[in-house]
């Protein structure tokens, strides 16, 4: 099924607060296999450390420590699911699922995980893949997937589900082919306006960088490694 032009094509990389980043790292290096490929000091934060593991060679797994962070409660139903099936806060992280390319490496995935002492449920058959489920450290949910079958719209979306939402059927087929980017590109910044969805900066400041013109960005230097070649 195509998508329209220009839109993402993956993950780039998925990132998680750590509480304890020796512990996370640990975990993520000796139980998943994700090579640690780069950590520093995160880019424009004092004080924060920014880890880059390896999934794929196109797709890579972040963990961010912020300071103070390590302080803040882990409140189970709120800022975390804690399993596959219970609810968290709107907008939370619900659980995080991984992708092998077949059962002979979701079934080693499964053992390479138990061989650490955690418990791992499944495989569960979905239909269109199949899920081994266990927990990472600070409440982490977290599956491990290979496909069985191509996931096709025409089988798998429930369009009278889509209408309990009070979507029409226009709205539908706009959410099942979504429609391309209209008119030119270089688009300016939209005037602020509180409706929609916003990063979580101080007010004043927020308005201050949306008036930056995208120019400044784009001229800023390129942040260093820390082990220049």
């Amino acid at each position: 099924m195509s998508k329209p032009a220009g839109t993402p094509d993956g993950i780039h990389h998925i990132a998680f607060m750590a509480g304890d980043m020796k512990r996370q790292l640990e975990f993520f290096t000796a139980v998943m296999g994700f090579p640690l490929v780069a950590i520093f000091e995160m880019h424009g934060v004092p004080g924060a450390m920014h880890a880059f593991l390896k999934m794929a060679d196109d797709s890579l797994f972040s963990l961010v420590h912020v300071p103070g962070g390590e302080a803040i409660p882990t409140t189970m139903g709120v800022t975390h699911a804690g399993r596959g099936e219970a609810p968290a806060a709107p907008g939370a992280l619900q659980h995080t699922a991984f992708r092998v390319p077949d059962m002979a490496a979701l079934y080693a995935m499964r053992d390479r995980v138990r061989s650490h002492g955690i418990p791992v449920l499944g495989p569960i058959d979905h239909g269109f893949c199949k899920s081994v489920y266990f927990a990472g450290p600070e409440h982490m949910t977290l599956e491990v997937s290979t496909f069985t079958t191509p996931v096709e719209p025409q089988v798998w979306i429930d369009r009278a589900m889509l209408a309990g939402l009070g979507l029409s059927e226009a709205e539908m087929e706009a959410m099942i082919a979504p429609p391309g980017l209209d008119g030119p590109g270089g688009l300016s910044q939209p005037a602020y306006d509180p409706a929609v969805p916003h990063l979580d900066y101080p007010q004043a400041q927020y308005e201050r960088m949306l008036a930056t013109p995208d120019s400044v960005f784009e001229s800023l230097p390129a942040y260093p490694p820390p082990n220049p070649a």
